[in-house]
């Protein structure tokens, strides 16, 4: 169930009054897609640039592998090195990402999509849930950049768009 606490929003209070719900692209299965997922161990743990002075510490996890209209993609997993210490995000993996449609249609500055650690060599990545950072809606969060190995050359027209 969504959390309707607008105390927790990322939206300022001058935007709340005209808010009304998010626009997202109409779903398409077509983003929904099975990836083959490679685990690269031996991965260093690196600062991850962010809209801020904050750099949370981080690791590439693996990669997912995966087409969606012929073109083959790639993006990088990352996992945090503080939810690491949160039993109930153990599993968690981050996917920040940018596409073609950024600064357009969507956020300028990439979207995100949470995944887990699959059992398996394949992943179910959905990008009908991918969202924007909290920086999208309030210049006083700080929220990871999407490192440029995780620009698509293509454009995916599902999840969360923009306002402009």
């Amino acid at each position: 169930m969504p959390n309707a606490d607008s105390s927790k929003s990322p939206l300022l209070k001058e935007d709340m009054v005209q808010f009304k719900m998010h626009n997202f692209y109409p779903v398409d299965m077509k983003f929904c897609i099975e990836a083959d997922f490679k685990k690269t161990p031996g991965e260093n743990t690196f600062e991850m640039k962010t809209t801020g002075t904050r750099r949370p510490m981080y690791y590439k996890f693996g990669e997912i592998h995966f087409t969606i209209d012929g073109k083959k993609l790639q993006l990088n997993v990352y996992q945090s090195m503080d939810l690491l210490n949160k039993p109930e995000y153990k599993d968690y993996l981050f996917v920040p990402f940018t596409d073609l449609t950024n600064g357009k249609e969507t956020y300028g500055g990439g979207r995100y999509i949470d995944l887990r650690i699959p059992k398996s060599d394949k992943i179910i990545v959905d990008f009908n849930k991918a969202y924007n950072p909290y920086c999208a809606y309030n210049h006083k969060y700080s929220c990871p950049i999407p490192p440029k190995e995780n620009a698509l050359d293509t454009e995916i027209k599902a999840g969360i768009k923009m306002d402009h």
